[in-house]
């Protein structure tokens, strides 16, 4: 994947927030709304591996795992992305009120905003790890991401269940495992569960985003709020590194390949979790680096 920062501020429901960097390994300074559109064009929903479905924007992954007793659904993009979603469920033919749990990778607006609208719909119970829950909770983060101070806001959703590191959330047959993956926040969480096609399954992950992108005065090495930061980090790849990963999914899509990998018609891929953890641990060294030779 190329190097690049991916600057956004709120888009037309959010025209008044400051800017965030989603994607990259260097500091966020610009204020920029280019990437909004371009995350939040429109993209047909489609089968990725047996139950499993892509449902979000070209620009921004939601996941479906569905199942005769319910479905649960992985992010939620941005405010506006909500109707998109729903519309790629419908598109599927299911129900959203068959959509039983919503989960999160990491709590940002562009990956977030859209779940208080998606429960709303569904009825949906919302489940994430402790530091997204209260982020959640607020709909704006906190000192201790490094994003703090960029992020425009987004609403407010409860959140039902509190995760630990290794909970499984089952939704009938349904059984997903959260991963803590702490780095790009410290909430950022994984997801793993099994699809299958007859007697063939494949092991799916949803690995959070693993770039070190911050606001100008934070520093992964030296932050009060946040002072296992490094070693956090390091911890979150290395369980990316070890997942039994036959199919990678990542938040934006572009991170781990898959349009690419649509296009080729070949979208297993057993090495996409070890090259996306090489990757970061890579853009991770590279950040520390800079931070240390700084005053």
């Amino acid at each position: 994947m190329r190097n690049r920062v991916l600057l956004a501020a709120a888009c037309a429901a959010m025209a008044a927030a400051a800017p965030l960097a989603a994607q990259g390994d260097t500091i966020a300074r610009a204020p920029a709304c280019a990437s909004c559109a371009e995350w939040n064009v429109p993209q047909r929903p489609f089968r990725l591996y047996g139950n499993t479905y892509y449902v979000g924007t070209h620009g921004l992954s939601a996941v479906l795992v569905t199942s005769p007793r319910g479905h649960v659904l992985i992010d939620g993009g941005l405010p506006e992305s909500a109707p998109l979603i729903e519309a790629n469920i419908r598109a599927l033919g299911f129900r959203m009120r068959d959509v039983k749990v919503i989960l999160n990778s990491h709590t940002h607006f562009d990956h977030a905003g859209g779940i208080a609208a998606l429960a709303r719909a569904s009825g949906a119970a919302v489940a994430a790890s402790g530091p997204s829950a209260e982020v959640l909770a607020r709909g704006a983060s906190g000192p201790d991401d490094p994003q703090y101070g960029i992020l425009p806001p987004f609403p407010a959703v409860p959140v039902a269940r509190v995760l630990a590191d290794g909970d499984t959330v089952r939704v009938g047959p349904l059984a997903l495992v959260a991963h803590l993956t702490p780095g790009h926040t410290r909430g950022s969480t994984t997801w793993s569960w099994r699809s299958c096609e007859s007697r063939h399954c494949l092991e799916m992950v949803y690995a959070d985003s693993q770039t070190p992108v911050s606001a100008d005065g934070f520093r992964y090495t030296a932050s009060a709020a946040w002072p296992t930061a490094v070693a956090d980090f390091e911890r979150g790849i290395g369980v990316i590194e070890g997942l039994r990963c036959d199919l990678l999914v990542t938040p934006h899509p572009d991170a781990s390949g898959l349009w690419e990998r649509v296009a080729a018609g070949r979208l297993p891929d057993p090495q996409g979790c070890r090259r996306y953890a090489a990757r970061a641990r890579t853009q991770l060294a590279r950040r520390v680096a800079d931070e240390r030779a700084r005053p």
